[in-house]
């Protein structure tokens, strides 16, 4: 599989992220441990998980997902074929939260431990912290670096004002840069991307990394009205955010145009993302062997400019 090079890290990176938010969560561990599998033996190395997964779940306290990936890494001893992506940031209780440099340090030796190796290759903020100084944030993460605990770090939730204050920091003051944003983009949510976010990354060489890739599964034609909603744990908050006139529309694009690729709606939508340049490696989940497939589809999928201006239309903001 032809890799892609993450922002100005180093990194080579499979052109799909697999989404660990699943992991512990709505994929108990031994399915979570064959996915893993499947995707690197798929060709894919891109993982990214984050502390606080998935401390919203009932009886979670968050570092789930990371300790299923631990596991995972340490019975396979495959560590060394993953590029491996962690976050801090998020709320995980009893004032665990923020990016100041004295929590950074804390929590960076927690995530190792759940993940049960002595590096990350990508550790990202994952909310802004407006009320830390960018370059104490920055600071922090040079020390990790230079400690050989984290190889390269990334931004997750940044505005655009915000990235680009962030790169000059590190510029003035000689720190390690931002070298990928996690945004919210897909074919129906394009608007915070595309809007300022997307200019700041392909100015400064930023790789992209974005999120929700499949608009938490409604991509995927699962849902397409308001009884669908009990196909799944989030089906209810999907179908009330996408089920309307323009995600019917989107959706009625995306089954033209895989009937005539022979693709799903998954893979078209996945695809649509792909043939973007201005985005690197986009996140997506998967919870059978069966939807993984489809990622692996949409990867080897490639659109007719034809399609894309189809989908391009059909997703345009109302």
């Amino acid at each position: 599989m032809l890799l892609r090079s993450l922002g100005r890290s180093g990194l080579q990176v499979s052109p799909l992220c697999f989404g660990g938010n699943v992991f512990g969560w709505t994929v108990d561990e031994a399915t979570s441990f064959s996915l893993l599998d499947a995707w690197l033996d798929a060709g894919f190395n891109f993982i990214d998980t984050a502390d606080v997964y998935s401390r919203w779940a009932s009886g979670h306290q968050g570092g789930e997902s990371e300790a299923v990936l631990g596991r995972w890494l340490k019975k396979s001893g495959k560590r060394n074929q993953v590029v491996l992506a962690t976050k801090v940031g998020k709320d995980m209780g009893k004032g665990k939260v923020g990016l100041s440099s004295a929590y950074i340090r804390q929590a960076v030796e927690a995530s190792l431990k759940r993940l049960q190796t002595d590096r990350i290759d990508l550790y990202q903020s994952h909310d802004d912290d407006a009320g830390t100084p960018l370059a104490d944030t920055l600071g922090a993460y040079a020390d990790l670096i230079q400690a050989g605990k984290v190889r390269a770090i990334g931004a997750s939730n940044y505005t655009a004002p915000r990235l680009a204050e962030a790169l000059d920091t590190s510029s003035r003051h000689g720190l390690p840069r931002y070298e990928s944003l996690q945004p919210l983009y897909n074919l129906y949510d394009r608007a915070v991307f595309e809007d300022a976010l997307e200019q700041v990354c392909v100015d400064n060489g930023i790789g992209v990394m974005n999120f929700y890739a499949l608009a938490a599964g409604f991509l995927t034609g699962k849902y397409r009205s308001t009884g669908d909603a009990a196909k799944s744990l989030r089906g209810k908050s999907t179908t009330g955010k996408y089920l309307n006139a323009r995600g019917l529309r989107i959706l009625a694009a995306l089954d033209s145009v895989g009937a005539e690729l022979n693709a799903e709606p998954a893979a078209v939508a996945v695809a649509w993302l792909l043939a973007r340049p201005s985005v690197t490696s986009p996140i997506a989940s998967a919870t059978s062997l069966a939807q993984l497939q489809q990622l692996v589809a949409a990867a080897r999928l490639k659109l007719p400019a034809d399609a894309v201006a189809r989908l391009d239309a059909a997703s345009a903001e109302d």
